[in-house]
């Protein structure tokens, strides 16, 4: 009942299958009290490039009493040979089947990733619906940052861990091996940890919907049940958890580098961002504690490339200090610095030439919108001329590629703003070109890429529509009639798999049913788009079995300030008032101050430190 040899003589990758690799922990099953899989619903080497699964898979394994391992999801090869060898998907380490482990820890990443849940689920001889689940079977929890809106999983989830792993889980291991010891049923086991901050048991809760489809009220069914589910957060990044050593693949991952996080939240506020609302709020790790941790893991994977890693890295404080301790021992152990968050405002030729000896191809930035006053819609904070002035630095610099991300169909947009990326693409080149000629050896060249925007919970854009299929084809051609350059090249994400990202992303519980079904239908790995099953979710979505609306309701379909959202019982400590608030200085072009700033009030002044 394991993957055998002859079974990986088959497959494309077999090292993804293998476990083995350096630093994996190593423990035995039997001396310990509790046995955690730890399951992350994509490919090996996705999983692998994801920082926080590291951070989890140390932590929790520096326990004497637990074992984590891991499993990823079987590209569709394996799981071809698996499924015909009835072998159940099992863990690396020990290849033990998830069905015999205490607990099943999921990550949710990315809604796109759900229906690989459920195959993994299924691949284990693990019912799929909770209620399904018997003394028999791990309990099954979820985290991550999809977790902030838990109902389109809910009927799948035993319970929902809301907020920062770092923070509560070790403690929610301790209270289960204290049930374990007991001898507490799985009821009653979580019921128990349905008392622990920041745990969310979607059993014991109920649901009534309106006529409309709109939810009427959403009310605890259980004594144990807060009205309020809030998220459990680090106070403090300082001496927070972080490995000593990290996993090093057997084959290349998306992201074959050390990775470092510099600070965890964000003080820019873009309306349309759901990471900088609900990790607020912005905590430091100290530039003494960054260098120690990326001179030890340097040593112990051999990687070559140390990335720093946060949604805005040039806003950290001791930047420059950072920069001084990491960049003398780089340099000795020819290790390049990577900056994947640089805010072009902040680009400075100078500072890349230190951390980056080979010059990389082309500098990537994200403008977002193509006019002011669109920027000023979405909050982004960065005006024309900070961008002109940024790129005029880089080209001076010696760079002539440069890539630019946008996004179509944000609130309020116009053609104005639409044509106006194609403007800007045009202005850019025209800076190029106003160099003098011994400074432009190479001919420029300006990426364009637009995806098409996702209205996310937890944000001042959750009331908002989002545009159909038919509005994001017609932006999409009209912003590529208006390129006519071949130094300028355009690109765009096809909006069919941004719809299903939208009807899930602020879905209820009924949204599971189009889940399941599209997972029966046959689809798995939806965030790749070559492995898209359109036919699969066009089907389910047919099937739903709502008489009254249908899946534009998730998507196109405004929200009021009154209506009763399917996340409004989760407190990510930003307030609503906040958000509506933000919403309507949208609507005003008004723009709002960086934390460092000012402070706006979102609600999180208590355990704020920003200065």
């Amino acid at each position: 009942m394991k993957i055998t040899d002859e079974m990986l003589m088959q497959v494309e990758k077999p090292a993804r299958y293998l476990g083995g690799e350096l630093n994996m922990v190593k423990k035995d099953p039997t001396g310990v009290k509790i046995r955690f899989a730890y399951a992350f619903p994509d490919v090996y080497e996705v999983g692998m490039s994801h920082l926080g699964s590291q951070i989890l898979y140390y932590m929790v394994n520096e326990r004497a009493d637990t074992y984590m391992e891991r499993a990823y999801s079987p590209w569709p090869d394996m799981e071809k040979i698996m499924r015909a060898n009835n072998v159940p998907l099992g863990t690396l380490e020990t290849q033990t089947g998830l069905s015999s482990f205490d607990m099943l820890g999921v990550t949710l990443q990315h809604e796109m990733t759900y229906t690989n849940i459920l195959n993994m689920l299924d691949m284990s001889g693990i019912p799929i619906y909770s209620k399904d689940r018997d003394e028999s079977h791990p309990i099954v929890l979820a985290g991550g940052p999809s977790a902030y809106n838990p109902e389109p999983m809910a009927p799948f989830i035993d319970f929902f861990y809301i907020g920062e792993g770092e923070a509560m889980l070790n403690a929610v291991l301790d209270r289960y091996a204290e049930l374990k010891d007991a001898g507490t049923d799985r009821a009653n086991t979580l019921k128990e940890l349905s008392k622990m901050p920041g745990i969310y048991l979607p059993s014991f809760y109920d649901v009534s919907y309106n006529i409309d489809g709109t939810i009427s009220s959403f009310k605890p069914n259980n004594p144990n049940a807060p009205a309020k589910i809030k998220k459990v957060l680090l106070p403090s990044m300082e001496s927070a958890p972080f490995p000593k050593r990290m996993l090093v693949p057997l084959i290349e991952t998306v992201h074959d580098r050390v990775a470092l996080e510099v600070f965890r939240g964000c003080m820019r506020g873009c309306r349309f961002c759901q990471a900088g609302f609900v990790y607020r709020p912005l905590r430091e790790k100290p530039p003494t504690e960054l260098a120690a941790q990326a001179k030890e893991l340097i040593e112990g994977t051999g990687y070559e490339e140390v990335s720093l890693l946060s949604l805005s890295t040039c806003d950290y404080s001791a930047f420059k200090e950072l920069l001084g301790d990491l960049i003398d021992y780089c340099d000795e152990q020819n290790v390049n610095i990577s900056l994947p968050s640089l805010r072009i405002d902040a680009f400075s030729p100078e500072l890349m030439e230190k951390v980056q000896k080979n010059r990389k191809s082309s500098l990537t930035f994200a403008p977002e919108a193509g006019s002011q006053r669109l920027r000023d819609v979405i909050n982004k904070q960065i005006t024309e001329d900070e961008i002109f002035e940024g790129l005029t630095r880089a080209f001076s610099g010696g760079w002539s590629r440069v890539k630019l991300y946008f996004m179509l169909g944000l609130p309020t947009e116009t053609q104005e703003d639409i044509e106006g990326i194609a403007s800007l693409a045009y202005k850019i080149l025209e800076k190029y070109y106003e160099l003098p000629k011994d400074k432009r050896p190479k001919p420029p060249s300006v990426n364009i890429s637009t995806s098409c925007f996702t209205p996310k919970p937890f944000t001042p854009f959750q009331w908002d529509g989002q545009n159909s299929y038919e509005e994001f084809g017609t932006k999409q051609r009209l912003l590529k009639s208006r390129i006519n350059d071949k130094k300028i090249k355009y690109s765009y994400h096809d909006a069919g798999g941004s719809l299903l990202e939208g009807i899930i992303s602020r879905g209820d519980r009924r949204v599971s049913e189009i889940i399941f079904n599209a997972w029966k239908n046959g689809a798995k790995f939806d965030s790749w788009s070559d492995m898209l099953n359109k036919a699969a979710w066009n089907q389910a979505i047919s099937e739903f079995s709502q008489e009254h609306f249908d899946t534009t309701f998730y998507t196109t379909r405004g929200r009021s300030f009154d209506e009763i959202l399917p996340w409004d019982h989760i407190d990510i400590g930003v307030s609503k008032e906040f958000l509506m608030k933000e919403k309507q200085r949208s609507l005003e072009g008004e723009v709002t101050p960086n934390c460092r700033a000012s402070c706006a009030g979102c609600g999180l002044g208590e355990v704020c430190h920003v200065k």
